[in-house]
């Protein structure tokens, strides 16, 4: 029996589409509300789950630990409502729950919009063990208990779903726009590295705030101590991936090969190369600027290839091929990133000025015109006149398509 675990509250827009993503999947469906005043709880009990209720305890961590007892189930399946599960899925995670070894399921987490990190693995999947709690402030996670629990029972394994389980807008810049979820975010690792100081989770997630908000060496200091204080071993590779990852970000706008050397160390970790993609992009991105094309789209294509449905890496192969000078592959990999992702202008943009050179003025004229619309209806006014003006003199956007 598999049940869904899931803490809401003034969740009616996006309740509906997680609930409806796992139906005929588990076997209950369990929502704890922590106070919402509207339509959430009807909406969770219209879709058939139990409604339970619970004071906000100050933090996710407990909440979810009292969520659990509310479950039934042999398995647990914990949900955010602005996630929702792939229905490509289920055969293989039923696969993965019916082997009598496997404790706990990571589930490939697609961020969209999230352009730095469009994959996360989480530990969201797993049986119903009394010794399998929640724990850490804000960005809560069972890892810390499973890994003291297979330290006693080490006949338990941890698996890996392999193709992306859920799908997670909560980090798209629409929606964090005008929320304070990154100052909460940085509230809650200063309190934690007041108790732990240089704990390399905190470290990372603070240290990148820092460079992200322009306070590149305090940012740097973070993610060095982070570094400094890490143990050795593959437990810990994603915490040390996003140390690297951060460490070249902060230091590419200055120092390029110490970037790249950064961003190296990050790829070489045991991570799935979803999980890595922020790196191999990036360095892609440092190489092309360096003139070194080639290296910079073999990185590209190998993560169009491994994980096709990344529009911003199709895009960034299309501006590599562009450089190149083949246009009919640059076209060709524009495409596929507007097939991915239509209503980005930046696209559209540089797909017109490959059909421009390739000699399809009539295909360039529409891109445009397309590019221009997107920035209108985006609130983008200024840039879509200067893109206007800046193009006038190639093609005439009013005359008509043959």
């Amino acid at each position: 029996m598999l049940s869904l675990s899931m803490i809401v509250r003034n969740e009616q827009e996006r309740l509906g589409i997680c609930l409806n993503s796992v139906k005929g999947f588990t076997d209950e469906m369990v929502i704890v509300d922590t106070g919402s005043t509207d339509n959430t709880i009807a909406i969770a009990k219209a879709a058939g789950a139990r409604v339970e209720q619970l004071v906000w305890p100050g933090d996710f961590a407990p909440a979810r630990n009292a969520a659990l007892n509310f479950v039934r189930g042999d398995w647990v399946l914990v949900l955010d409502a602005d996630e929702y599960l792939r229905p490509e899925v289920i055969p293989p995670l039923k696969a993965l729950m019916a082997q009598p070894d496997v404790l706990v399921i990571n589930l490939l987490r697609h961020e969209q919009g999230a352009a730095m990190a469009p994959y996360s693995s989480v530990s969201r999947l797993f049986r119903r063990h009394p010794r399998i709690r929640w724990s850490r402030p804000y960005h809560s996670m069972v890892d810390d208990s499973v890994r003291e629990l297979l330290q006693d029972e080490p006949h338990w394994r941890i698996a890996d779903c392999p193709e992306p389980a859920l799908l997670h807008r909560g980090y798209s810049a629409e929606l964090l726009e005008g929320t304070d979820k990154a100052e909460r975010l940085r509230r809650s690792m200063q309190q934690w590295l007041e108790k732990e100081p240089g704990n390399p989770y905190a470290c990372a997630k603070l240290g990148a705030l820092e460079v992200a908000d322009g306070e590149r060496l305090r940012g740097i200091a973070l993610l060095q101590e982070g570094l400094a204080n890490l143990k050795e071993g593959s437990e810990q590779a994603s915490e040390r991936y996003e140390l690297f990852l951060h460490l070249g970000i902060a230091l590419s706008p200055e120092n390029i090969n110490e970037a790249m050397d950064f961003y190296r160390q990050a790829l070489a970790q045991p991570l799935d190369i979803r999980l890595s993609l922020g790196a191999r992009l990036n360095l892609a991105a440092l190489l092309l600027q360096a003139n070194r094309i080639d290296e910079a789209i073999q990185l590209t294509a190998t993560a169009c290839q491994r994980a096709p449905e990344v529009a911003l890496a199709w895009y960034n192969l299309g501006l590599m091929q562009r450089r190149k000078g083949d246009i009919k592959q640059a076209m060709q990999a524009y495409e596929r990133a507007l097939s991915l992702e239509p209503n980005r202008a930046e696209y559209h943009q540089n797909f017109a000025v490959a059909r421009l050179v390739g000699g399809d003025i009539d295909g360039a004229r529409a891109s445009f015109r397309q590019a221009i619309t997107l920035l209108n209806s985006q609130g983008k006014g200024d840039q879509a006149s200067a893109l206007q003006d800046q193009v006038s003199g190639l093609v005439k956007l009013n005359e008509a398509s043959a």
